[in-house]
């Protein structure tokens, strides 16, 4: 036996072993804790694999690998009608992430994608079904309701809406005048009525305290003293005298009886 004869087996095994090395090192694949790889074999699912290491096979296996980290999705400005027949633009913000890594792949092309559309359409939907004001009040009630609607349309892909919010809502110019105009009308209706609640309840004091004065007539003389210590107090040139009303029965008594003396006359 000659020596290539005898080193020919070992070559084979060295080639065939180094080939076999490669070939693990070209199948190892990593993923992250916040990752998930979709494998197929031959065209069919095999299994989700991941995090860290794992192995996928060259030529008959294949991956998509995903990340299932809540993901942040704005969502262009639309144009609508309100229900009361105002134009308006609004663009919201989404936030999703996937549950279902193998229904994100088999169930839908570009899961991204089409979440986005789906926000799209449902905003464009929702304006037309609410008026001006419960947009402009109730948007977190709005959005709640876009929230379950993308959801409902999203679970089968292996998706999950976690949020929604309206960013911003622009309404025409002469929209926004009258807006401006009717707050103005309702901060003075509220002005007004705080006004007059406080001169109710200014009258509702002073028929008390006319009451208690009624039962004891020296509170009036009192009063009338202490108003006179005010008016002196403040160092003005005007001098106040108060008279007792029943002088001023008796003038209005006297007067009457002249004016009847003189018709007699």
């Amino acid at each position: 036996m000659s020596v290539v004869d005898f080193f020919a087996p070992l070559s084979f095994l060295l080639i065939a072993g180094f080939a076999a090395l490669i070939l693990l090192l070209m199948s190892i694949r990593v993923a992250n804790q916040y990752e998930r790889s979709v494998v197929f074999r031959l065209g069919r699912f095999n299994r989700t694999a991941g995090p860290g290491l794992y192995l996928v096979w060259p030529v008959i296996e294949w991956q998509d690998k995903l990340d299932l980290r809540t993901i942040t999705a704005n969502v262009e400005q639309q144009e609508g009608i309100t229900r009361d027949n105002v134009p308006i633009k609004v663009d919201a913000v989404v936030w999703y992430r996937i549950v279902d890594a193998e229904r994100a792949v088999i169930e839908v092309k570009a899961v991204s994608n089409a979440v986005v559309q789906v926000s799209l359409t449902t905003l464009r939907a929702v304006l037309g079904q609410h008026t001006l004001d419960e947009i402009l009040k109730a948007q977190d009630t709005i959005a709640d309701v876009m929230q379950r609607a993308i959801d409902a349309t999203t679970e089968p892909w292996g998706v999950k809406v976690e949020l929604v919010q309206m960013k911003s809502v622009e309404i025409p110019p002469s929209m926004q005048r009258a807006l401006a105009q009717e707050a103005e009308a309702l901060r003075e209706k509220r002005a007004r009525l705080i006004k007059a609640e406080a001169e109710l309840d200014a009258a509702e004091q002073l028929r008390q305290a006319a009451e208690v004065i009624m039962q004891n007539p020296a509170g009036l003389e009192l009063r009338r003293m202490q108003m006179i210590t005010e008016v002196g107090a403040e160092q003005n040139t005007m001098t106040l005298v108060m008279m007792p009303s029943e002088f001023v029965s008796m003038a209005r008594g006297i007067s009457d009886a002249a004016k009847v003396m003189a018709a007699k006359g």
